[in-house]
């Protein structure tokens, strides 16, 4: 096994170089996110929609969502102890920048931000201790924000998220390049390398320190190990968590998860445009045959129009992670089928420490 070392982001160290992914509707909140950071590592809420338990969500989502998400990360630091606590907010988000401000409020440790480019948001943490980290998914991208950051904002990533095409969720890729990486793994392992080594020489020339966290496919410890020898300082790690008794999702959704064959993972069009990975269901049975009108807008994702999106991403996610999941649309990584048992969030991060 590669030896463990603690996962330093500025002056924040996890004991264990785990970060747990952040999944929403509602899958990451404070009990799966306080769990793992009490555990030595750290855990990530999702703000996606996370207000949706609030009584005035359906009228006035983003009240509901900023309040929502301050109680949340409240609750999640008196989980952690001195555990760290981070959020992940999506760049594709309206109101963006406003989530990010009332996470920084709330006293999110670290901010993890993909689906797009997070290029503004040194400015938006500017002044605080909060830190950031942008999600790429190949060596442009980490190329293209390094160089913006660094000449718009003089500012350097705290740390940086190199996602797979073996991710849940929405992907970073498109169709074909999921299709060759399924046939080709190797190939992506040489794009992470290629990151890899493109960072460390930035870091010689800017005697700066930017820990690279691989994500996307890391289910078990021979996972972590590989991605290790590779050269990553860390991992991120979703999926697993879903199926253990401290995710906020849920029985239904977890026994989804439990019941799914690999087979039952595919590759769906999300309404927003992206691709994305989730189980086979009679949800998205029902959604190829034809459009699920949209009857309230939640205002979620930029670029959404409710009178032309297939169905509405809001309502089907919130639908899964409440246990409706014959209705709702259950997002996983490629490895969901892997698992097999409930667990706790302890016995996992053992596992990746020992």
């Amino acid at each position: 096994m590669t030896e463990i070392k603690p996962l330093s982001i500025g002056n924040l160290t996890a004991k264990i170089p785990v970060i747990q992914g952040g999944m929403g509707v509602g899958v990451s909140l404070s009990n799966l996110a306080g769990a793992v950071a009490s555990c030595g590592g750290i855990g990530i809420i999702s703000t996606a929609q996370i207000g949706y338990r609030e009584p005035d969500f359906y009228r006035n989502p983003f009240q509901a969502n900023f309040r929502a998400l301050a109680a949340e990360i409240r609750r999640a630091k008196e989980k952690a102890g001195n555990g760290i606590i981070g959020v992940n907010i999506m760049v594709a988000t309206r109101r963006y920048a406003d989530y990010v401000r009332e996470a920084v409020k709330a006293g999110a440790d670290l901010i993890i931000s993909g689906a797009g480019l997070p290029t503004e948001l040194p400015e938006l943490v500017k002044g605080t201790s909060t830190k950031i980290a942008p999600i790429i998914s190949n060596l442009k991208g980490a190329k293209v924000i390094l160089k913006y950051w660094e000449k718009k904002h003089s500012r350097i990533p705290d740390l940086l998220v190199v996602e797979g095409p073996m991710a849940g969720g929405h992907l970073g890729f498109s169709a074909e390049e999921l299709d060759h990486y399924a046939e080709e793994p190797r190939d992506y392992e040489r794009e992470l390398c290629d990151i890899i080594a493109f960072v460390r020489e930035y870091e010689a020339k800017k005697g700066c320190r930017i820990p690279v966290v691989a994500a996307g496919g890391i289910f078990d410890r021979k996972d972590m190990d590989r991605a290790l020898a590779l050269g990553a300082d860390g991992v991120q790690v979703a999926t697993r968590f879903v199926t253990t008794y401290e995710c906020d999702a849920d029985m239904a959704f977890k026994q989804a998860y439990l019941d799914a064959g690999k087979e039952d993972i595919q590759i769906v069009k999300s309404p927003v445009g992206m691709p994305g990975r989730a189980i086979r269901n009679p949800f998205l049975e029902r959604a190829s045959k034809g459009r699920i009108p949209v009857e309230h807008c939640y205002q979620c994702i930029n670029g959404c129009v409710s009178s032309e999106t297939p169905y509405c991403i809001t309502s089907a996610l919130v639908n899964a992670v409440k246990g409706n999941v014959d209705e709702g649309l259950l997002f996983c990584g490629e490895n969901a089928w892997r698992c097999e048992k409930m667990e706790h969030v302890s016995d996992i991060m053992r596992e990746f420490s020992e």
